[in-house]
């Protein structure tokens, strides 16, 4: 689907630029960002797991209670 985007002068400016620098469109530059855009504000209708398949810290996670939970979780 086509459709027009406007832009101020200064973004337009930046954006040729940093199009030019990667040797790359700018459609496909504004593609990229507009998939990362749209990943990072993703939701799901379902959880990735269920209750059954996690386990409650109690809290703030710290990189040694991952390791203990893995550690338990494998043993």
């Amino acid at each position: 689907m086509a459709w027009t985007m406007r832009l101020s002068e200064d973004e337009e400016g930046q954006l040729t630029r940093q199009a030019m620098t990667e040797g790359r469109s700018k459609q496909e530059i504004t593609r990229d960002a507009l998939r990362m855009y749209l990943d990072r504000n993703r939701t799901w209708d379902e959880p990735f797991l269920t209750d059954e398949e996690t386990f409650d810290l109690g809290g703030p996670v710290t990189k040694d209670d991952i390791r203990e939970s893995m550690r338990q979780r494998s043993a």
